[in-house]
């Protein structure tokens, strides 16, 4: 009871504040909020009503699957199944869309493809913590808001003599277990445990009807078990009825906890059905928000929005646009308002509350916990809002970054690992890199406390020397390798400014000894930075990962490419300048990747998207990018491309994000590269200045302080704007950053602009500082052979990125030291050989790097009757008899892969001779589509011609085993013959129960052994 009066006492103390904020006549800068925008093209995100990070999510699903189903929406739908109570915002990987309501007229029907309804764009309306639409089969009008944990809908079933709402707990992901009871005439509850990307996620419900429902129905299996107040299964589903309806408000709150919870949120939050109050109290909540940065300069013109949207109506009311009228074409700048709020708002609807009112939540444990004195969130989707998502709120909202960060201490304490893409009660561990800790680190660094720092130290050290995910290998050679680990360059650039963070948390927390140990690590990118090429390029055998193509999607890379990779090195821009020969050639780099023609190759990867050469802004490797020209001699690069991006990259339409919305980076980095500011890296005091795109901007701050920015040059214009002049606080300001205590103390910046460079002016400004300077390492060799496999000899030659450290080697396996003999030309070899090198600068050593070199077998000859697949091809034709064996993670290159056709090799003895036994490796990913052969089949032949069946071996694992894994195929021959072909037989296509049903299956093999 104490629990239940403490939320009630919150939501009347909202309600105060609203209020106070409403008589205060605040602008409503809602109105500007258009939730369609990412809703189309791959912007992943949803239209539904939200408060501001908000448990519920009460959104139209319209969208069963596929990659831009991932919210259950897509602006292209016309289809409508539902309405569902929790979504992601513009996420990679779909999940949530629990507890569908959806009302309808008639006979009930309970499954989806007879409940749904048309629906029409024109019909629909969206605005923050609102939704409407009408349903074209039923002629219901549909309208939705939400409170923080409870999801309201109200029904308008006109005239129909009978109404029904059918409530499916099956929609959409896996269930593992569900029940559904009713309570009264007037209340149902329910739980849903499902397993999607979070495996194992709990769900509670508790619903309550505005009107006594007069009949129901509950079915298991879409069979109504008629007398059931209560069913559990797996297929749950039900149908309340109504007579004479009219209009009818279902409010529906949600716990992780229990049915009890849901109820007291329920009661906290919404303790009568007054819809009204709802829409103006969270629209009051929003505004609030929103309103922590309040912009002037340039008005969206609303009816040109709605004639090329029609969808967007900030006023409420449903108005279509006029057939047949044309309007002038509507000016960039007017827009700017619409992106810039509704940027905003994307950035404040995750991540999401997830403890009840009463404090209580299901922990990544599975065990029920109490957020005491703080509320505990989920959703992050780290490895995006570290770059700007969070900096950002370390301005705006420190108080919730505060509890972001208790947050992530108490999944620590729960389960001994700081979060790395949490969702519900899963880890998902997407993504790399554990980037809580530059979100803690950014914290720290601008003067946020109230959490343990030693326990948050000690959190990230234990994060970054688990043995997981190549962090044993980053650890043992500096490096992940591409041999060892997939996405091995991404890893270790990650994985070093992970490291470059741990260092300034040390400094701050006067830890020294841990200082220099990380500072060092910081520096790790330089072991996968090739000077040569200027690329950084995967580590495999000691050298370089070759065949190397810049613009190739490869499994070196996280969604990304070695264009997009190659300046990830936030914390140590100056280091990347000097390893490129300096300024120029650094500046010259950076305008290549702009200016390229060169097309995206290798794999397909919708996420590498808005391409401006191949710098791509739909994916957050490069959002950084164009901020880097401000450390070259010539900066007002910066100012073009960001302009550039902002004018190009977004819009007012349903399709204005370049790529995913990634629970609000890829708004943030358009909401503060509009402030003029930008935080390249965590932890650094330094924001890079940009361009202002607003003549005044007002940042409210918590301590009462604003901060506000000016730039009377930006009219409205679709052009570019440089910098003429500045001013910090009434006096010329000539540096090309400002501090984090000048924005936090409060002031004004004013920045003028014009439409041509400056230089005179841009030459002078002082520029950011982003570089290592102590605790210098010495870079790791590279062996470089261009094969590892060879028949006659091959010749080896060794270097190294510092020119001035000596290279000493080993040829008998022993480790190498300045004992060792020096490189000094190369070096040839014959036989099975393992090469180890280091380097050696000033009595410091790098690590050691080490190659083995094998020799194929020179008495067999392969022949393939079918080409291997080019994206699969390991070490070429002759992969599958050089002797190196491919380990269960495909991605690691060795292995072999083909599909439509069997594998069907040859090998010539060249002579007739006693064959003990054959046999091939094989590998089974089934969600990566590669299944072992449904059987290999061993012919013999003495010529070649014709060939006689010695054995069939069949698959020892079933198809629906999910674990990657080896396996071998060995036939017992003791026979002599010349010939011997291996068939290994296509599986085909995948099953009806994979999520890529009906898809031709791979054959992964890697090696072929004659005894």
């Amino acid at each position: 009871m104490r629990s239940i009066v403490r939320g009630v006492a919150i939501v009347l103390a909202l309600f105060t504040a609203f209020n106070a904020s409403a008589q205060k006549k605040k602008k409503d800068v809602t109105q500007f909020v258009n939730p369609f925008i990412g809703t189309g093209g791959h912007g992943h995100t949803y239209p539904g009503a939200v408060a501001p990070f908000g448990m519920v999510q009460l959104s139209p699903d319209t969208r069963l699957e596929g990659w831009d189903g991932v919210s259950g929406y897509h602006n292209t739908d016309s289809v409508v199944y539902g309405f569902s109570h929790t979504h992601l915002s513009g996420t990679g990987i779909a999940d949530f869309c629990d507890v569908l309501f959806m009302p309808t007229t008639g006979e009930p029907q309970l499954k989806n493809t007879e409940y749904r309804s048309g629906f029409k764009k024109a019909n629909e309306v969206a605005s923050p913590g609102y939704y409407s639409t009408l349903l074209d089969k039923y002629n219901i009008g549909v309208e939705l808001t939400a409170t923080t944990r409870v999801g309201v809908h109200k029904y308008d079933y006109k005239n129909a003599p009978q109404g029904n709402i059918i409530i499916d707990l099956q929609h959409r992901d896996e269930v593992l277990d569900s029940w559904i009871e009713v309570v009264n005439n007037h209340e149902i509850r329910g739980f849903r445990r499902s397993k999607s990307w979070a495996t194992d996620q709990h769900l509670y419900f508790y619903a309550r009807f505005s009107k006594p429902f007069k009949a129901y129905g509950i079915a298991s299996d879409d069979q109504v078990q008629q007398g059931k107040s209560k069913l559990q299964g797996k297929n749950i589903k039900m149908y309340i009825q109504f007579d004479d309806p009219g209009t009818v408000i279902s409010k529906v709150a949600i716990s992780s906890v229990s049915a009890e919870g849901a109820l007291k949120n329920m009661d906290a939050e919404m303790p009568d059905f007054d819809f009204k109050k709802v829409v103006k109290a969270t629209k009051l909540a929003w505004n609030e928000e929103l309103s922590k940065i309040q912009v002037e300069g340039g008005a969206p013109n609303i009816t040109a929005q709605r004639e090329a949207n029609s969808v967007y109506n900030p006023y409420g009311t449903t108005k279509p646009a006029v057939k047949g009228k044309k309007e002038a074409e509507p000016d960039y700048a007017k827009q700017k308002q619409v992106i810039f709020y509704t940027a905003l708002y994307h950035c404040m609807v995750a991540p999401s509350i997830y403890n009840d009112v009463d404090g209580q939540y299901r922990g990544m444990d599975q065990k029920i916990h109490t957020a005491n004195g703080f509320t505990y969130y989920t959703a992050f989707s780290l490895w995006d809002t570290y770059r700007a998502e969070n900096p950002l709120l370390n301005i705006i909202d420190r108080k919730r970054t505060l509890d972001f960060i208790k947050t992530f201490l108490a999944v620590y304490e729960q389960g001994g690992l700081l979060p790395i893409w949490p969702l519900a009660t899963t880890e998902t561990y997407c993504m790399v890199g554990n980037h809580s800790i530059p979100v803690i680190v950014d914290a720290y660094a601008k003067g946020i406390r109230g959490f343990d720092a030693e326990e948050a130290f000690t959190a990230m050290k234990a994060a970054v020397n688990r043995n997981q995910f190549g962090l044993d290998n980053y650890r043992a050679t500096g490096a992940v390798n591409a041999d060892v680990e997939h996405e091995s360059v991404a890893k270790t650039l990650d994985y070093a400014i992970d490291d470059w963070c741990i260092a300034q948390m040390a400094k701050m927390l006067n830890k020294p000894q841990d200082y220099k140990e990380y500072i060092q690590r910081a520096q790790y990118w330089k072991n996968v930075h090739n000077n040569q090429n200027g690329f950084m390029q995967a580590r495999d055998n000691g050298g370089w990962y070759t065949p190397f193509e810049p613009t190739e999607i490869n499994n070196n890379y996280t969604e990304g490419n070695a264009w997009q990779y190659s300046f990830l090195v936030p914390q140590d821009v100056e280091g990347l300048i000097k390893s490129l020969g300096g300024k120029a050639n650094f500046e010259a780099k950076l305008d290549e990747l702009f200016s390229t023609n060169a097309k995206l190759s290798g794999r397909q990867q919708d996420d590498v998207t808005g391409l401006i050469g191949q710098y791509a802004h739909g994916n957050e490797p490069s959002h950084h990018i164009a901020y880097l020209y401000n450390f070259t001699n010539s900066p007002e690069k910066t100012q073009y491309y960001v302009s550039k991006i902002l004018r190009e990259q977004y819009s007012a339409q349903p399709d204005g994000l370049s790529g995913n919305e990634d629970c609000g980076q890829m708004s943030a980095w358009y909401i503060m590269s509009c402030l003029g500011i930008y935080n390249i890296a965590p932890g650094q005091q330094q924001y890079q200045v940009g361009v202002p795109q607003f003549e005044k901007i007002t940042i409210n701050m918590e301590n009462g302080k604003k901060f506000i920015i000016s730039n009377p040059g930006a009219t409205v214009s679709r052009g570019n704007f440089y910098l003429q002049g500045m001013n910090l606080d009434k006096k010329p300001y000539g540096k090309l950053y400002l501090k984090y205590e000048d924005v936090a103390k409060g002031g004004e910046f004013e920045v003028y602009t014009g439409r041509l460079v400056n230089k005179l002016f841009i030459q002078d400004l002082e520029k950011p500082t982003s570089n290592i300077t102590d605790e210098l390492i010495v870079p790791n060799p590279y062996i470089i052979s261009g094969t590892k496999t060879f028949k006659q000899s091959i010749s080896v030659e060794i270097a190294c990125a510092d020119s001035a450290a000596k290279v000493y080697y080993t040829l008998d396996g022993s480790t190498p030291t300045s004992a060792s003999t020096e490189y000094s030309k190369p070096i040839n070899i014959m036989v099975n050989t393992t090469v180890k090198a280091i380097a050696i600068r000033a009595g410091k050593s790098s690590f050691v790097d080490e190659a083995t070199f094998t020799k194929i077998r020179g008495d067999i000859k392969l022949t393939l009757v079918h080409k291997y697949l080019s994206n699969y091809s390991a070490q070429g034709d002759e992969t599958l008899i050089n002797g190196i064996h491919g380990t269960a993670n495909w991605r690691l290159g060795n292995w072999q892969g083909y599909q439509n056709n069997d594998l069907v090799a040859i090998l010539d003895l060249e002579q007739v001779k006693p064959v003990k036994q054959v046999s091939i490796g094989t590998l089974q990913d089934t969600r990566s589509w590669i299944v072992f052969p449904g059987s290999v089949e061993f012919w013999l032949s003495d010529d070649g011609k014709n060939y006689k069946l010695a054995a069939t071996v069949n698959s020892k694992v079933d198809v629906k085993d999910l674990t990657p894994q080896t396996q071998q195929y060995t036939a017992p021959i003791n026979k002599k013959t010349r010939y011997i072909k291996v068939v290994a037989k296509q599986f085909g296509a995948l099953p009806e129960w994979h999520e890529s049903k009906g898809s031709p299956s791979y054959i992964f093999a890697d090696e072929i052994t004659v005894e």
